[in-house]
């Protein structure tokens, strides 16, 4: 049982950002940071099998594409890796590739990695404030520059690069044709509003994710069987004894908790595995939960910084 006020943990990317404002305070430094993960309070936790964080983007990321289950554990690897993104912001151009325009045999497919001319054939669509797309392992995929999104995925970095804007880095030829469904995007299912705050985004067996939307002052309890990520997108709310607001990340396991919004109230983003939507998750209450004795209102999440040029 936890409820925990995530530590963030900043990533270098070679497309990343210098000011992360409005969703972090973290400094940069001066440096382009292009991920915040979101980790379990405790270090020495049990790691869970999602993982959350945000990206900046000040360029466009590789083309790449990432293994399914199988593949992934027959490479030596846990698993593999289907992820979603929820669009938080996005200039009026900016753009996210996901699947090809059309079908390619395995042997044109290495063809155009070794051309460059993937780069054409992927399907480039325009990226809007709240669209959510989800990213099947499998599929080829590209995030353009100027978005700030937040993504969930399992838990994994294997990333195989198609194409890479002349970066010098490491292509990954082989393992990229053996993982991918090298052909358009399947069409994905239409949102599903549960309950007047509640919409399903996605709901697949690997994870689910729902936008809430609570009012202002309103109160809620939060009672969950699995792992939870609660992410911040507007707003604020007390959750259980934590103060959160936009950018914020709370981590619930097999725990209840009070949220309290407050007088803007609060939206944001919950994840949890599939396949189903937890019907009783979230209910209304009449009354603010009072926290534990002793316990702090503010809880600011730890920051490290890491250059992963990747």
């Amino acid at each position: 049982m936890a409820i925990e006020h995530a530590s963030t943990q900043m990533v270098g990317k070679p497309w990343g950002v210098v000011d992360l404002h409005p969703w972090s305070s973290i400094d940069g430094s001066g440096d382009a940071i292009g991920e915040l993960l979101f980790q379990r309070a405790d270090g020495n936790a049990p790691a869970p099998a999602l993982l959350l964080k945000l990206l900046f983007t000040s360029a466009p990321l590789s083309i790449q594409v990432h293994p399914d289950d199988a593949f992934a554990r027959s490479i030596g690897l846990p698993n593999g890796k289907t992820e979603a993104w929820y669009i938080l912001s996005a200039k009026p151009d900016a753009k996210v590739a996901v699947g090809l325009k059309r079908n390619l045999t395995p042997r044109q497919l290495r063809a155009t990695i070794k051309d460059g001319s993937i780069a054409d054939l992927v399907d480039w669509r325009p990226a809007t404030a709240g669209d959510i797309i989800v990213v099947p392992a499998g599929t080829i995929h590209a995030i353009g520059a100027d978005i700030v999104l937040a993504e969930i995925q399992q838990r994994s970095d294997a990333t195989f690069r198609l194409f890479d804007y002349g970066r010098q880095r490491e292509l990954h030829e082989d393992r990229a044709v053996a993982a991918a469904d090298a052909g358009p995007l399947q069409p994905q299912s239409v949102l599903r509003r549960l309950t007047a705050t509640r919409t399903v985004l996605a709901a697949i067996p690997h994870f689910v994710i729902e936008r809430i939307d609570l009012p202002a002052n309103s109160n809620w309890i939060l009672d969950t069987d699995r792992e939870t990520w609660i992410l911040v997108t507007e707003g604020h709310a007390r959750i259980g004894a934590i103060s959160a607001a936009a950018g914020d990340a709370v981590f619930a396991e097999a725990d209840r908790a009070g949220i309290d919004a407050g007088v803007d109230g609060m939206s944001g983003l919950i994840a949890y595995p599939g396949p189903d939507p937890i019907m009783t998750l979230l209910t209304e209450s009449g009354e603010p939960m009072a926290p534990s004795a002793g316990a702090s209102f503010v809880c600011s999440p730890k920051k490290e910084i890491v250059e992963v040029q990747t």
